[in-house]
């Protein structure tokens, strides 16, 4: 295994098009490198997806403002901090705030910040889409620690017939812009997105390789029926382990999480994900009541569960893998 290689376009495009037992041996390699930078341990963060009201008509999210069926909410500030404290003292240290994109409760979203920090030591994620500069420096100044923001995909073209009413850069400017600001930053990719190429998803590696981003998601492409890409197939796992297992060899020492969406692709998904390069993972930590309206695509997994339960079977999944999870901040590891 080379350390920090510089790999090529062509040399990731061949990593994404491997098949079985060259795939399996990409694999154990990116789980090499990842052992060697982390162990054994995988970091955990408490994703609370406190608000499904979005603006935006991105057109494979089932939380899309042309969605007229879905039920939509909100949570409160106050039952927010209430959240985030009951999931401080189920050894959460890190939380991730997730919400469609508007700008409504943009102040709320600060409180809740300089509440919870000044009550515990939790590192604070937001995925709350593009923002203002100034919005961004009211929130780090609270004290938000990390920003996700995925690009969804760097080929201009693709990216902006997904996106109807976004703008490809201005989402680069808002990841530059937090970049710049001090924040953790975190962007991903979906993978099997009609119309892309192994050479488009090829060019994601380098993208995140070059802009040095903390934190990397992968999301693979399911599709929601209640959106115009419903008749689209959904991408298969192997691709989507490859990917992750090329990001990490690629990227090196980034975050890279296993994801829910993993699991509702391949029940196995997230274990096989923590053994291809991933060393996190992001358990739902929302009210159980509110799950079944935050489905950005179909037979998303966990809707039924309490949030009480969540870390215990976070655990099993990791023990599963033969991982372990461990209760840190999990800052990025340079």
């Amino acid at each position: 295994m080379t350390v920090n290689k510089v790999y090529s376009l062509s040399e990731i495009k061949e990593m994404l098009l491997l098949e079985e037992e060259e795939a399996f041996a990409l694999y154990e390699e990116a789980n090499s490198l990842t052992e060697k930078l982390f162990g054994k341990s995988i970091f955990v963060r408490g994703i609370i997806e406190f608000s499904n009201v979005c603006a935006k008509n991105c057109l494979y999210c089932g939380i899309r403002r042309g969605n007229k069926n879905v039920k939509r909410y909100h949570i409160g500030k106050e039952d927010l901090k209430k959240i985030i404290m009951d999931a401080h003292n189920d050894n959460f240290k890190t939380i991730v705030l997730q919400s469609g994109e508007v700008d409504v409760y943009d102040n709320d979203i600060t409180e809740v910040i300089e509440y919870v920090k000044s009550k515990c030591d939790i590192a604070i994620t937001l995925s709350m889409g593009e923002k203002s500069r100034e919005q961004y420096i009211e929130w780090k100044n609270a004290g938000a620690d990390r920003y996700l923001l995925r690009i969804e995909t760097t080929n201009r073209k693709l990216f902006e017939n997904l996106h109807p009413d976004d703008d490809f850069d201005n989402r680069l400017k808002s990841l530059m812009t937090l970049k710049e600001l001090g924040y953790e930053v975190g962007t991903g990719v979906m993978i099997g997105l009609p119309k892309q190429t192994e050479e488009d998803l090829a060019s994601d590696i380098l993208f995140f390789k070059e802009n040095d981003f903390d934190m990397l998601g992968v999301g693979p492409f399911i599709p929601h029926n209640e959106t115009p890409l419903r008749n689209i197939k959904s991408v298969n796992m192997s691709m989507v382990l490859n990917f992750l297992s090329a990001m990490r060899l690629v990227t090196y020492d980034t975050n890279i999480p296993a994801t829910t969406s993993m699991a509702t692709l391949d029940k196995e998904g997230r274990e096989k994900a923590l053994n291809a390069g991933a060393n996190v993972i992001m358990p739902n930590y929302t009210p159980q009541k509110y799950r079944e309206s935050y489905k950005l695509y179909d037979n998303k997994i966990c809707t039924k569960e309490d949030a009480e339960h969540t870390m215990e079977f976070t655990k099993k999944t990791v023990e599963r893998a033969g991982k372990v999870l461990v209760l840190e901040r999990g800052d990025r590891r340079r």
